[in-house]
């Protein structure tokens, strides 16, 4: 049986941090479906590496992490869509779609390493 404490992966802290800061920013914004959308996927990616690292096997882990770097390419969509519609502010928009990106690097690396490609 695999243990690892998915709390302390640092793609699962940095994405969780984004999803925070992502709903934060988001607060008060009245188009609730692009709010709702947003904030799933943004909550996603998080979610989805912890559910795989509790997972069984190896191969069941990987998955879920090719789900949360998905759900990283799904957020970066919305927030370019927000931004245009003058939800979230240009400068918060790079921020949050660079951190994304770094964490879908990550999800990349740690999806090798799971599969034994990469040690």
């Amino acid at each position: 049986m695999r243990t690892l404490d998915f709390e302390k992966l640092e793609v699962w802290k940095k994405s969780s941090r984004l999803a925070v800061d992502v709903v934060r920013e988001l607060d008060g914004c009245r188009n609730y479906g692009l709010v709702d959308q947003l904030m799933r996927s943004s909550l996603s990616i998080p979610s989805n590496i912890a559910e795989g690292e509790e997972r069984e096997t190896i191969k069941e882990s990987a998955r879920f992490l090719y789900y949360a770097k998905g759900s990283c390419g799904e957020m970066i969509t919305q927030i370019y869509i927000a931004t245009e519609l003058g939800y979230i502010s240009k400068q918060k928009s790079v921020v949050f779609i660079s951190e994304a990106k770094h964490i879908s690097v990550m999800l990349a690396k740690l999806i090798k390493i799971r599969k034994g490609i990469v040690r």
